[in-house]
């Protein structure tokens, strides 16, 4: 492989999309390859390099999901049954989902517990025990089973399963359950640990804007089993080998039986974008049907950082793009194209509306769907849809609110994008078994409650 030229293409990449500073590390062919363009930080002007630290978001889920499935092997704990048998006491607002939700639906996000309680409990080792105990007040976006909304707390949830289970903290578990057998030494869950090293800070700002560094710059610890790895790209490539390589470390190690390995992908629940996206969820993994192959993976983000991880198991191929702002969704969607064409036979598909958008009866999906931490509005104007998105709660001060026109794509699909920068994303409009009206945007599922304004 030829890793120069696809430093030269990051650089160009990142270049034109005002990224400040990304990391990239593709496993082909049995060896893992690497490169760094950009900055850490702006105001410093500190060279991203390869051994460099970026947030890896919900990819950290990924790592959850499978010290999870490490229980289960164990015989320790099953997927099937309540949470609440457990976690002896754990309760959310809606009493029939406080006995019946289960550690599967927790793991393919069909939970329907609200999934951005992003709720600091502080920085003890009782972090997690607090927040579940906290959870007693969340609501439902849907009945449990009943479709799919990406649910961050539910990760959080699971993490303190995992604690209650193995009689560590989640970071401690993770350590020594995968990250030390694993000998991915770069890899960590907390500030002070990644102060030994080269850090990336995230940076915010509209697309065609030159990004500024963000004022904060990790989230609470609370978050961790839902999004707080802090890990070099080779690491998380190192990762994702271990689930093409059937749960053993390079050493031969079994960190996680074959079995749960192929659990991890098998579907779970069609993503109510399919038309869109073609995907399903896994336990943990989102699963890719795309031309060319099967490909499996997880994004993440944080404040002001992005990262992707795409594997191809059957070519032997994976990709980890970590970043610290810009348009770096436009990066992934650009250097991943060509990437996976050459190293794996792939093609990306890519999500836009047809030139000639067809006529839909749009009057119907006017009206307010809030869930939890974001209220979305859509509206008429002019014969145009119309969707405004505004954050509550604790990311409300690092976000701005979504201001975007739908254009039709199908019945009740939808693309929309803020500006022509973006690219663009399914908005989906659906009916629930019983014939709730809901939407389906960013992951996230949200019930109508009203007619908007």
């Amino acid at each position: 492989m030829d890793i120069g030229h696809w430093e030269n293409r990051l650089a160009e990449l990142c270049e034109e999309h005002r990224v400040p500073g990304a990391s990239l590390a593709v496993l082909v062919d049995g060896e893992i390859h690497e490169c760094a363009t950009g900055v850490l930080h702006v105001g410093t002007g500190v060279e991203a390099t390869t051994d460099s630290l970026f947030q890896i978001g919900s990819i950290t889920k990924l790592y959850t999901a499978t010290l999870v499935m490490q229980l289960v092997a164990e015989g320790r704990l099953d997927l099937d049954a309540p949470v609440a048998s457990v976690l002896p006491g754990f309760a959310v607002a809606d009493p029939v989902a406080t006995k019946t939700v289960t550690t599967r639906q927790l793991l393919s996000h069909t939970s329907g517990i609200d999934g951005d309680f992003f709720h600091d409990t502080g920085r003890g080792d009782d972090c997690l025990a607090v927040y579940v105990a906290a959870c007693a007040g969340l609501g439902q976006n849907h009945p449990p089973g009943v479709t799919m909304s990406y649910c961050n707390s539910g990760f959080t949830i699971l993490g303190r399963i995992v604690e209650v289970l193995t009689d560590q903290v989640w970071d401690v578990a993770l350590r020594e359950r995968i990250l030390t057998p694993l000998g991915a030494h770069s890899t960590m869950t907390l500030p002070e640990e990644a102060l030994r090293f080269r850090a990336a800070l995230g940076h915010l700002g509209e697309p065609g804007e030159d990004p500024v560094p963000a004022p904060v710059w990790n989230l609470a610890r609370s978050a961790g089993p839902a999004g707080t790895i802090t890990a070099t790209a080779a690491d998380v490539v190192r990762f994702a080998r271990l689930h093409m390589d059937g749960g053993r470390a390079p050493d031969g190690t079994v960190i996680l039986p074959a079995g749960q390995v192929a659990a991890m992908l098998e579907p779970q629940v069609a993503l109510p974008f399919r038309r869109a996206v073609r995907a399903h969820w896994g336990l943990g993994w989102i699963l890719y049907d795309w031309p060319g192959g099967r490909v499996i993976g997880h994004d993440g983000a944080t404040i002001g950082q992005k990262a992707v991880l795409r594997v191809v198991p059957e070519a032997g191929v994976a990709v980890a793009l970590l970043a610290n702002g810009g348009v770096a969704t436009e990066v992934y969607s650009r250097l991943f194209t060509e990437l996976l064409a050459e190293c794996a036979g792939v093609t990306v598909p890519r999500f836009a509306p047809p030139d000639e958008p067809p006529v839909v009866d749009i009057a119907r999906y006017v009206g307010c769907y809030p869930r939890e931490g974001f209220t979305v509005e859509v509206t008429e104007r002019n014969g145009v849809l119309h969707l405004r998105g505004v954050n509550s709660g604790e990311l409300a001060e690092v976000s701005t609110p979504l201001d975007m026109d739908l254009v039709p794509v199908g019945d009740g699909l939808f693309a929309a994008r803020r500006n022509e920068h973006d690219p663009w994303a399914p908005v989906v409009f659906y009916d629930l078994p019983d014939g709730s009206p809901y939407l389906h945007f960013g992951l996230r599922a949200a019930p109508k409650v009203s007619p908007s304004r």
